[in-house]
């Protein structure tokens, strides 16, 4: 009988880092990896936090590693960028008590703004990285890192991707270590004070502890070799390794658990005992280019770089015939991303098209309001862009007469993670945009996590609601106002007010998001004879609100919330609730 515990590869991070002893994590929600530290938390006696971004979780966690204490830190791979200042000087100072970064990168932009290969991370920063290709190996690997971090003295990327993260498998499950008790702080500059005499020290001490790692990397069981038929040999690694044992059962395989350093003998003697040497991983050409720098002979492959790979992309690269696929039904309707019913940010959208505002966006949820039939968004780089692209946008424009006013949009858990130094930037240097706020009290697309805004921390306990009105005071700026987003003639007047004044302007639109409703209002439905099929509440794009045969609209009440956006727009005093009458003005 199968044993076992079925845990996804998030899950098993965190119970292997439990079983190693770690006390402390820390991190920033971001799909693939956000489930880790809910999973780390529920577990006994361990702290854990959301900070407001990754740099900040990166200095956390180096501050309790220089406590003495095992700790996690969790991130996706754009939080990677972010928190690669402390990383880069971290592999320097070396650590206290083991540091481990679980780093989930996103192949194939499932929720992602752009595909990143983090063990290039490793190589440039200079630390060493893992990489587990299911469940089971996700939790020996983690706990293998901390050992790691603390033998040769360095931070350990854990690196997943989002099929390992998310896919579940058995794990033999083990009980915690008991960490050594915290002996008396002692102060050690030379080692974690990097000013430039200490850190030019602390860098040829890394050379050394990487040249040891290099010899590690040849003996650990981290990276293995199956030899199977001799004719071909498939370096490869993370869950790649899985689609290469379905596609090529028979072929010879190096699997390296270990990306950073590479075991340059092992991978040599391996190149020797294969007629052909080919290289099988998911995005970069990490690997190839790698083997190739050692002088190894790798024959051309054609593997897609862009998006996950599967066993027939890669049997195809062989030259195999793929298995039959399911065909596709026929006319099935389109589910493009959409947001909620009742959500508050369709409301500030209709207001932000009534005005024509150029937008410069965020990530959030509200980055929705670029798809149809909003379509009422101009760009969308990365966390806490939106404040400073707005800025550089009317500065570029400052002598064209642009007549369309240009509007920041950002979230609140965004703004928390890095808007406030974009709306720093304006206040000091005298800019005069409009910064919308959209304040749904929670960190809503990874799953509704707390943030600074709302107050909620990860152990569960309520603490300080970051004062957006108040901060805004202390850095200048005079004109704040909070709006009900679903109150639309509210929210395009103070659109139309802001944008007109020739100032720095903050505009927080404040309603819960819809899925945070204990009590939703009575739902609303559409009167027949008096609906025109204008679309005008079409328009809105809920997901309650559709189109009968005849282009008139109708209401699911099953799903709808009862904001009373929809009755905001009607011309035709068609949509009525279900309920007692609601004196709401229209727009």
């Amino acid at each position: 009988m199968v044993s076992g515990t079925l845990l996804s590869g998030n899950e098993a991070v965190a119970r292997g880092a439990w079983e190693a002893g770690v006390k402390v994590g820390v991190g920033y929600p971001g799909t693939p990896s956000t489930e880790t530290l809910e999973s780390f938390v529920k577990l006994p006696d361990v702290y854990a936090e959301w900070a407001p971004n990754e740099k900040v979780a990166l200095e956390v966690a180096a501050g309790a590693s220089l406590g003495g204490v095992r700790v996690l830190v969790t991130m996706k791979h754009v939080g990677l960028n972010v928190a690669a200042d402390p990383l880069f000087t971290l592999a320097y100072t070396g650590v206290g008590g083991g540091l481990v970064i679980l780093v989930a990168d996103d192949p194939g932009m499932h929720s992602s703004q752009n595909e990143q290969d983090s063990r290039n991370y490793a190589r440039f920063a200079k630390v060493a990285l893992v990489e587990p290709s299911d469940s089971g190996e996700a939790l020996e690997f983690t706990k293998q890192a901390f050992e790691l971090s603390e033998r040769f003295d360095i931070p350990v990327i854990v690196r997943s991707t989002t099929r390992v993260s998310h896919s579940k498998g058995l794990v033999e499950t083990g009980d915690t270590i008991t960490p050594a008790a915290l002996g008396e702080y002692v102060s050690d500059p030379s080692k974690w004070v990097m000013m430039p005499a200490m850190a030019r020290r602390r860098r040829v001490d890394l050379d050394d502890r990487l040249s040891a790692l290099v010899d590690f990397a040849e003996t650990t069981s981290l990276n293995r070799v199956e030899m199977r038929d001799s004719s071909i040999g498939i370096v490869t690694s993370g869950v790649s390794y899985q689609y290469v044992r379905e596609a090529m059962p028979e072929a010879s395989v190096f699997k390296l658990g270990m990306g950073f350093p590479l075991p340059v003998k092992r991978l040599t003697e391996f190149a020797s005992s294969v007629g052909r040497l080919v290289v099988v991983e998911e995005a970069d050409p990490y690997l190839e280019s790698s083997l190739r720098s050692m002088g190894l002979e790798v024959s051309e492959l054609y593997i897609p770089r862009t998006g996950e790979l599967s066993s027939a992309a890669i049997g195809a690269a062989f030259g195999l015939s793929a298995p039959q696929l399911r065909e596709a039904i026929d006319d099935l309707p389109p589910r493009p991303p959409l947001m909620c019913p009742g959500c508050p940010h369709r409301g500030a959208y209709h207001a932000l098209r009534k005005i024509n505002a150029i937008v410069t966006g965020d990530i959030g949820c509200y980055t929705l309001g670029a798809l149809p039939p909003m379509s009422s968004m101009d760009s969308c780089v990365c966390m806490g862009a939106s404040i400073g692209m707005a800025h550089g946008l009317e500065i570029a424009r400052s002598d064209s007469n642009m007549k369309r006013p240009v509007v920041a949009v950002i979230g609140d858990s965004t703004f928390a993670h890095s808007g406030m130094a974009g709306l720093v930037d304006i206040a000091y240097n005298g800019g005069a945009s409009t910064v919308a706020i959209l304040d749904n009290r929670i960190t809503a697309m990874t799953g509704h996590q707390g943030n600074p805004l709302n107050g909620q921390t990860l152990m569960g306990t309520k603490s300080r609601e970051l004062n957006i009105e108040a901060l805004c005071s202390a850095l200048g700026i005079d004109r704040v106002r909070t709006v009900d987003p679903h109150d639309l003639a509210a929210s395009v007047q103070a659109l139309r007010e802001e944008t007109a004044h020739d100032g720095l302007s903050v505009i927080v639109f404040k309603a819960p998001c819809a899925l945070l409703l204990k009590e939703k209002e009575l739902p609303f439905s559409v009167n027949d004879e008096m609906c025109n099929a204008c679309g005008l509440c079409i328009g809105l794009g809920c997901p309650a609100i559709s189109k009968t045969s005849t282009g008139k609209a109708e209401i699911d009440v099953t799903i709808c919330v009862g904001c009373s956006q929809c009755v905001q727009v009607c011309r035709y005093d068609a949509i009525e609730a279900t309920g007692p009458a609601c004196d709401i003005g229209g727009v």
